[in-house]
């Protein structure tokens, strides 16, 4: 995930996950990659741009409020927070914000 999301004109919204990682990996790069595959084929889906040192950010653009709302609701993305609850982040936040404009080259 090293390239910016080529997103259509706004508006549109993003969801900003910011997290801290435990130690280890106990299968969370696999998870990671599954969750990035599972909601590109999501409806409504439009982009993920994703960073880490030492917090990671991860913003995901959506067409829609209900899009968000179904991609929470997802069963596998369900099972991936609930171990992330449990093993993966020692603290997280999730930000939904609506992106009214963008510029850029």
């Amino acid at each position: 995930m090293s390239a910016i999301a080529k997103t259509p004109e706004p508006p549109y919204f993003a969801v900003i996950f910011s997290s801290q990682r435990t130690e280890g990996d106990d299968g969370y790069s696999e998870m990671a990659e599954r969750m990035v595959e599972l909601a590109s084929e999501q409806p409504g889906f439009l982009g993920i741009e994703s960073a880490r040192e030492g917090v990671g950010i991860t913003v995901s653009y959506w067409a829609s409020l209900e899009a968000i709302t179904n991609w929470k609701k997802n069963a596998e993305h369900r099972e991936a927070q609930r171990l992330g609850y449990q093993q993966w982040y020692s603290s997280f936040r999730v930000r939904v914000a609506k992106v009214e404009r963008e510029y850029g080259i």
